[in-house]
């Protein structure tokens, strides 16, 4: 009897290493199918889980309360289970390098719990060669077992997009790879139960850890592509947007806007390639001046306020500056790599002290991660500039007698300024009012 029949006839158990955006979902999804462990090293996480919370609001407090799914911080609790979904955070370092360390710790953490017979599934985006030349050798290691006789090793590159209620797990194909064909199998058996899309096998390891970290480096060069022409276009008086709105009538244009891009996949990923491809002594110019780019917007935002604050007469220092938006897109808690950061930060560089509005992320993890104290929206009176970061449908839905009510009600229209930074408010109306608007 083959693993996938054990797992289905529920003689084996699977387990989920990470619990975070990526691994909750697919261990909810597996754990409607068969039975299945949901490990995460931290326990205050856990404990949450336990209590029905989804802090991620990926799959929502009644998908957590109902669920089979065993979950667990106690590291022993994997040796129940003989197929393991690897799906931990791969961020990069300071400098841009990848930062490796959280999965080679939850790879070490699973070879000294690997039984012989197991199949390991890597899901964290990594360079090509990763899995075969870093993971594989700490499991041997941990475990004191041989891959290819002992255990097999997969990889298949998450897709999820965060906050996204429509491509979700079920609805994106499924890229599958392994190190045999047996294993291939297998590993396209058991996502089949949960990804209805269909499975992609790829004919290596190698190929499937290039194709995640090639697709969102092609999204990251057209949107920085994007904010390259927004840079010149606002040089040269042109609205951007219109520029955009008028391209895109074209039957074959590609749809992309300018924009801040953070997060755990477009502004990670291309910094993975880049890194590889260097130290095979290959210098990437495009993806990395892509990145380049798009690192450099949120500072670019912030010169923008200050300038706005400049030309309708205010002292920068002396104004009051409202950010609606810290989390890294709208409709998800997920702060992670925001680039919200960078205008905040050069703000900050000015003696500016910004107050920061986000229903959406966590108060606790703002303050830790960013030094932020969150706002609540209701508290926002005598603003002098509202930048428009993320949009949240609590921004979204605001309408501009509210936007109006956020001022300093002292102040005549066109010393109100507004930084759309994601493009979502009515720029005519605004500018038929006489308020001082920009937009990326």
């Amino acid at each position: 009897m083959s693993i996938y029949e054990k797992l289905v006839n529920k003689k084996m158990k699977l387990s989920i290493i990470g619990l975070g955006y990526v691994g909750m979902p697919i261990a909810i999804a597996f754990a409607k199918h068969l039975d299945a462990i949901g490990f995460d090293n931290n326990e205050e996480k856990v404990n949450e889980y336990l209590d029905g919370i989804d802090a991620t609001l990926e799959v929502g407090d009644q998908a957590i309360q109902d669920t089979t799914l065993e979950f667990t911080s106690d590291a022993e609790r994997l040796k129940e289970a003989n197929f393991h979904v690897v799906a931990v955070p791969t961020p990069i370092n300071q400098d841009k390098t990848p930062n490796l360390n959280p999965v080679a710790s939850a790879t070490r953490t699973l070879g000294k719990n690997l039984v012989k017979g197991s199949i390991v599934v890597y899901e964290s985006t990594v360079y090509p060669g990763v899995t075969e030349d870093i993971c594989i050798p700490i499991l041997e290691e941990e475990s004191g077992l041989k891959h290819g006789v002992d255990f097999a090793v997969g990889y298949s590159p998450e897709r999820i997009n965060p906050g996204d209620k429509v491509n979700t797990l079920e609805t994106i194909v499924k890229i599958v790879s392994a190190s045999t064909d047996e294993a291939l199998d297998e590993i396209a058996k058991v996502y089949e139960l949960v990804v209805k899309a269909g499975i992609h096998k790829a004919p290596s390891m190698k190929v499937a850890e290039a194709a995640k970290v090639v697709e969102n480096s092609q999204r990251d060069i057209n949107i920085a592509f994007m904010n390259e022409l927004a840079l010149v276009f606002d040089r040269m008086g042109i609205d951007s947007k219109d520029v955009v709105d008028a391209m895109n009538t074209k039957w074959n244009a590609l749809g992309f806007t300018p924009g801040l891009v953070g997060g755990h996949c477009i502004g990670v990923d291309p910094y993975y390639f880049v890194y590889e491809a260097e130290n095979l002594g290959y210098h990437s110019t495009i993806i990395k001046a892509g990145r380049e780019i798009n690192d450099s917007m949120g500072e670019y935002i912030a010169d923008k306020v200050i300038k706005e604050l400049i030309k309708t007469g205010k002292t920068p220092v002396k104004s009051k500056v409202v950010i609606l938006g810290l989390t890294f897109k709208e409709g998800t808690p997920d702060t992670r790599n925001s680039k919200v950061e960078d205008i905040i930060n050069t703000l900050r560089d000015y003696n500016i002290q910004p107050i920061i509005v986000d229903p959406w992320a966590n108060k606790e993890e703002a303050k830790r991660e960013y030094n932020v104290e969150l706002t609540d929206l209701d508290d926002i009176s005598d603003a002098d500039c509202i930048v428009f970061t993320v949009s949240h449908p609590e921004f979204m839905e605001l309408s501009n007698d509210a936007i109006g009510k956020l001022y300093n009600q002292t102040l005549p229209n066109d010393e109100r300024i507004i930084i759309d930074v994601k493009s979502i408010l009515d720029k005519e109306k605004f500018e038929s009012a006489n308020y001082s608007f920009w937009r990326l």
